[in-house]
């Protein structure tokens, strides 16, 4: 992509151009020639959007809580942004429920940008791309950008490296949520939804939540710990330097619940701002992000430098032929980057 096109795209989502914002996300999706100016020069546009991460097992109404928050959002004259995470083909490299119609209620409605994304094979369904498309999203001005995640269980403690607050799905009654739980997700949530609670054991997984809550930061239940767990009858110390996570319960197919859920958002995003956590998440964010590109990059000159040493297949040779030994391959394959380092500092 010339630097005039990505000019042009970036001018078109300043000012609000619906079609240069879905041509950057394609761009950055597809890591097409010039995303990474094009995310560059979006990036000093950014800071204002509150960034929420939807994330919960399949068929816990993810895509159905999605649709109902960005309604009351839209209700409530701010514009939404929302990026779902679907599952890579295993062909294509696509999202494979992309074509599926996610957002019933807010279908013709400008103000609501919906964009599905591939996972590509990313674990926790989140790729570098995702971060990039908020980023786009932030700068054209969307004022809450809702990232859906694919639910894949543990590994989607990768919402937390995009969002500012955390939302957790769990259905009623089901073991494997519980154990999905207790094998990490537990500790991302800011706030917990049992959607589907007009079905039974609703009541029951509440309150196996907010058990599981207090256990998780050594307290017993009933007892608040360093996470106090609250509801929305219960009330917390507003002066607290720790959040308390929240156990709502939706039902999403009606849109109840939903409201009390945007108020606890807009508390816990009120909260990381005047704890100052806000900054120190976005700080966060951005050193992973920064490692994650110095690995990324670093692995691709790597792989032009093996393949100038004539690939890995005639370098693994030499060491089973006893010719040479891996340390010394490797010091043979970074040396020019040793020495380029070098000259630099020098």
């Amino acid at each position: 992509m010339s630097e005039a096109r990505v000019d042009d795209l970036v001018s078109g989502i300043l000012d609000g151009e619906h079609r240069a914002l879905a041509r950057a996300i394609t761009t950055i999706e597809n890591r097409e020639g010039g995303y990474r100016d094009l995310v560059s020069a979006l990036h000093a546009h950014t800071g204002d959007a509150s960034v929420i991460g939807v994330t919960g097992s399949p068929g816990a109404g993810k895509s159905t809580l999605v649709d109902k928050l960005a309604k009351q959002y839209r209700d409530r004259g701010l514009t939404v942004g929302v990026i779902a995470v679907d599952p890579s083909s295993p062909y294509s490299g696509g999202a494979v429920l992309g074509d599926r119609i996610r957002m019933a209620s807010n279908v013709g409605d400008m103000d609501v940008f919906f964009r599905s994304m591939s996972a590509r094979g990313q674990l926790g369904g989140l790729s570098t791309a995702t971060a990039d498309a908020i980023t786009a999203l932030d700068a054209f001005g969307k004022d809450r950008i809702v990232v859906e995640t694919v639910g894949a269980g543990q590994n989607e403690v990768d919402v937390v490296r995009t969002a500012d607050s955390v939302v957790v799905l769990v259905q009623p009654g089901s073991g494997d949520d519980v154990q999905m739980l207790k094998a990490g997700i537990l500790e991302i949530g800011d706030v917990f939804v049992v959607n589907k609670a007009d079905m039974d054991g609703a009541a029951t997984t509440v309150s196996d939540l907010r058990e599981m809550l207090h256990m998780r930061d050594g307290s017993p239940a009933g007892v608040a710990g360093h996470h106090g767990v609250a509801s929305m009858d219960d009330d917390t110390d507003a002066d607290s330097e720790d959040w308390d996570p929240t156990v709502l319960e939706t039902v999403a197919t009606e849109g109840t619940g939903v409201e009390e859920l945007i108020e606890v958002l807009d508390d816990h995003y009120a909260h990381l701002r005047e704890t100052g956590e806000l900054d120190r998440r976005e700080r966060t964010r951005y050193a992973e992000e920064i490692r994650q590109l110095l690995r990324s990059d670093a692995a691709d000159l790597l792989e032009a430098e093996i393949d100038r040493h004539g690939g890995l297949d005639a370098l693994v040779d030499e060491v089973q032929a006893r010719e040479t030994d891996p340390y010394t391959v490797a010091d043979r394959v970074l040396e020019p980057f040793a020495d380029c380092v070098d000259r630099r500092r020098g």
